[in-house]
């Protein structure tokens, strides 16, 4: 039922340990909503990455070095790290369609400061502001698994994550194509007005639904760590995501310095345009919730892990072959997005009145991993060139790949 175009429907909390309602159907893969929260996902942590296919080009207009502009994206990812330990837990606590909303257009304010950002000062403040801020796509994904039918959670975090995914590939290709036309700074113009659409469907959309917690905010934010210790499980995920990501976050963060220079010497437009390669590994990937509902998750888990490593040894190796870093790409981001998408089916088992708060426990660390990763490579970039560059990120990979080869079988996922 419907009011005025409003989505009129009610979760009870303490529903969370099924499907949150009777009066709301449980989502499937194939709902709309289930479509309509992966876009939302998409576009939200969009704004994450579309300064990275612009970092040389951003280097120049504010007169920073390579390893300074990787700030950035250390900046942009920092405001994530804060925002999903402060935010994303009152999505246990608050009312899930507002705080969703009210977020989204607090995004299109720090969007809008980064479009007038007279200098570098200025523009890492606006993106530690749009990082804090575009957690909004963490809040999406357990509200997902609340909703989701029981015995197709995964699929349909799967489906949801796909969006999100192909957001954080398609958002460079995007912000490049846009670059080359109008200028960087109408790359983020555009994205102000994407969140402020934003805010307005999903709050007609959404249905309303409240965490079922009683604690207070600084109980609440208490007893994400109190979880790290209670689940085992949980840690175990954690660290893949965490290493995961930061060789994901090494690779795209000095990607665009390699595309730069000769013998590629390719401008914003055509850098951008290798998130397209990597939206097919994301599509790849985005199978993986099926391997998690068939009970595949360990050993798809380390299929994916060793390709994360696979990737750099040929992108290392034959750095001066574009197919060698097309396919590294897509080896990467098939990687490293199903142990991601795997990791999530994984944990929301977990603790089902906990989930946005499992969410911050796992979330926090993964893009800490990312702070490390970005921060590292534009400054081994710099000095140790691609193939530094292709050491960190095998490092980082290998690791994930040789902590998955201890976990014992009785494990569960």
């Amino acid at each position: 039922m419907s009011h005025g175009g409003e989505t009129n429907l009610t979760i009870q909390p303490g529903d969370n340990n099924s499907h949150p309602s009777t009066k709301t159907p449980p989502l499937k893969p194939g709902n709309v909503l289930v479509y309509v929260m992966a876009v939302a996902c998409g576009v939200a942590v969009a704004n994450l990455y579309y300064a990275q296919p612009l970092l040389h080009t951003l280097a120049q207009q504010f007169g920073i070095s390579e390893g300074t502009t990787g700030l950035i994206v250390t900046m942009t990812q920092l405001g994530y790290v804060i925002g999903l330990a402060l935010i994303v837990p009152l999505g246990d606590l608050f009312e899930r369609r507002r705080l969703i909303t009210v977020v989204s257009a607090g995004t299109a304010v720090a969007l809008a400061g980064a479009a007038i950002s007279p200098g570098i000062g200025s523009f890492l403040m606006a993106c530690l502001g749009i990082g804090f801020t575009a957690v909004v796509a963490q809040v999406l994904v357990p509200f997902a698994a609340v909703l989701a039918a029981d015995g197709q959670r995964g699929a349909v975090i799967g489906r949801v994550m796909s969006g999100l995914l192909l957001g954080i590939l398609l958002a460079r290709t995007i912000s490049g194509f846009i670059a080359d036309v109008y200028g960087w700074r109408a790359v983020f113009w555009i994205a102000t007005v994407s969140m402020i659409v934003q805010s307005i469907v999903l709050w007609r959309m959404l249905p309303q639904s409240r965490g079922g917690t009683r604690l207070s905010y600084p109980a609440l934010i208490g007893s994400v760590f109190l979880l790290f210790r209670e689940e085992p499980l949980l840690r175990r995920r954690i660290v893949y995501g965490t290493l995961g990501f930061a060789a994901f976050s090494v690779f795209w963060t000095s990607l665009a310095f390699l595309l730069a220079r000769p013998p590629y010497s390719y401008s914003d437009s055509v850098i951008g345009l290798f998130g397209v390669v990597g939206a097919a590994g994301a599509l790849s990937a985005s199978l993986a919730g099926h391997f998690h509902d068939r009970g595949s998750t360990r050993p798809a888990t380390g299929v994916l892990l060793a390709l994360v490593v696979i990737a750099f040894v040929i992108m290392g190796v034959y750095s001066t072959h574009l197919t060698a870093i097309i396919i590294g790409v897509v080896l990467l981001d098939i990687g490293q997005q199903g142990t991601h998408i795997l990791n999530q089916s994984v944990i929301y088992t977990l603790n089902h009145e906990a989930r946005s708060r499992i969410t911050t426990a796992y979330m926090t660390c993964f893009f800490f991993g990312g702070v490390i990763g970005s921060a590292s490579s534009g400054y081994v970039f710099e000095f140790g060139g691609w193939v530094g560059v292709s050491w960190l990120g095998g490092m980082f990979g290998g690791l994930a790949f040789i902590y998955w080869l201890t976990e014992l079988k009785t494990c569960r996922g």
